[in-house]
């Protein structure tokens, strides 16, 4: 969704594009941190069910054509935990000396 507005005309329209775009990320792009899925299919548990549908048919690619995979595919884990900023690895900014 790259329609981003240089300027937004008044408060209403910039919470419509808001309202579109948060559905767009939630609903219709798929996400590389969460092995190539919607949040909102993480989120409500269809996640698991795709996965084994995408395993199929690379499954069944691959035993039409080996010859177009350099190893047998997978679809990629759904991680039990994903973060925008993972708090294990948060840095706390050195102490300002005066």
């Amino acid at each position: 969704m790259s329609d981003y507005p240089e300027r937004f005309d008044s408060l209403a329209h910039a919470r419509e594009w808001f309202d579109a775009f948060i559905a767009y990320y939630n609903h219709e792009h798929r996400h590389s941190g969460i092995g190539w899925h919607t949040p909102a299919s993480v989120h409500f548990g269809t996640a698991d069910e795709v996965r084994d549908q995408r395993a199929v048919t690379l499954a069944e690619a691959y035993a039409r054509h080996p010859e177009r995979f350099g190893r047998r595919p997978r679809p990629p884990q759904i991680p039990q935990t994903a973060w925008i900023n993972d708090p294990a690895k948060r840095r706390e900014p050195a102490p300002q000396t005066s």
